[in-house]
């Protein structure tokens, strides 16, 4: 059942001239003293978050966008003082790009956060899609293959330094320890000081496409599937369970999911799109380079792929697809439970800040969806 409600903030300040009509996305540019504004609206979103009785705040890390989008670099460090902020509310890395880091530091940094919040930082990882950040750090993104072949030994680093008291590790990227003398001896394990206190981690990843899954699903990395369509949605939840079963782990249905949608609430259907249609054209003006338009026609083939549309998608698109609810609160409910009929397992729903959306009214969708839907969730039996 479908319990736990929380919220995705990639980090934009509130953008002027929004739509599909409005300012090209590559034409914006801001000046620092507006793009620190996220941080307050964090502070601000957060504390309404936690008073209405969501379960987390979910953020995004990116690097040099002056354009306006996502200017969080550091998702735990702003977890941390965010939970200062709060008194209940978690706070979830979405994600963390991991070949920007390296594995021991942020294993590090994540520890000092769970011990600091009493566990409210949920970690999140993923190997990104920036080629302007990643590349930038000094990791591959073009080459697809080298980012996963990095990605995956940081990944060994990363569990170790969680669930082995002492260890080492000797692969193409890293050797740790180094192969020194120290103090008189020589190194051939190392403790990471200090590890998590709330173990085992709980651990997200999203789910860009189905090679993801195998990997994932099989180590008991949970999976974040934001704004695809209904068809995407069901090939990759059935698809995780099954390579789930194949590791050992038989899981229900919709289990270690999380369904992220888009959102708006108004008196119809019709009101409730016309609202947010700006919102959502902004968001794709940014997003649909990066290849974030998951959605399937009547035949199950991908945007994108031969025979399929290929454009930028319109909200209604959206709402076709069950990527967009839209519509007064009891149409919403519905298609809520709908979904959680058809997943049994299905703890996790997140609502995706539209990013054209200024901070006031999306406060505003906060505070109704807590009151007209939540309740009909949460105070079950």
């Amino acid at each position: 059942m479908i319990t736990k409600f929380s919220a995705l903030y990639v980090g934009q300040i509130e953008l002027d001239n929004v739509g599909l009509h409005g300012t090209p996305a590559d034409e914006r540019r801001y000046p620092n003293e507006r793009l620190v504004e996220a941080f307050q609206t964090a502070k601000d979103v957060a504390q309404h978050m936690d008073e209405l009785g969501y379960y987390a705040l979910w953020t995004a890390e990116h690097h040099f966008q002056h354009e306006g989008y996502e200017v969080f670099p550091n998702l735990i460090l702003l977890g941390t003082w965010l939970a200062t902020q709060t008194q209940r509310l978690k706070f979830g890395c979405a994600f963390n790009v991991l070949p920007m880091w390296h594995p021991i530091r942020l294993a590090e940094d994540y520890a000092q956060a769970d011990i600091m919040t009493g566990g409210r930082v949920i970690m999140g990882v993923g190997r990104g899609y920036h080629t302007r950040e990643v590349e930038t750090f000094g990791a591959p993104m073009l080459d697809n293959k080298a980012n996963q072949e990095l990605f995956e030994e940081q990944m060994e680093v990363l569990l170790k330094c969680f669930n082995e008291e002492s260890w080492s590790h000797k692969g193409k990227h890293y050797t740790i320890p180094a192969p020194v003398e120290y103090r008189g001896y020589k190194l051939d394990k190392i403790t990471v000081v200090p590890r998590p206190v709330h173990l085992p981690v709980e651990l997200w990843q999203p789910v860009a496409s189905g090679k993801t899954l195998p990997y994932i699903a099989q180590r008991g990395i949970k999976a974040m599937v934001t704004l695809n369509g209904e068809r995407i949605f069901d090939q990759v939840v059935r698809a995780y369970q099954a390579e789930a079963a194949k590791a050992g782990r038989p899981l229900a249905l919709g289990q270690d999911i999380c369904w992220g949608v888009g959102l708006y609430l108004a008196d119809s259907i019709e009101e409730a799109v016309q609202r947010v249609e700006p919102y959502h054209d902004e968001r794709y003006k940014w997003f649909a380079p990066f290849g974030f338009v998951r959605y399937a026609d009547e035949e199950g083939r991908s945007w994108g792929t031969p025979g399929a549309p290929a454009r930028i998608p319109t909200i209604r698109d959206g709402v076709a697809q069950r990527a967009w609810l839209c519509g007064p609160p009891r149409h919403v409910i519905e298609q809520i439970r709908d979904f959680e009929s058809r997943y049994p397992g299905l703890e996790h729903m997140m609502i995706h800040w539209a990013e054209g959306m200024a901070p006031k009214e999306f406060k505003e969708q906060l505070a109704w969806f807590a009151r007209d839907v939540m309740p009909a969730f949460t105070g079950r039996k």
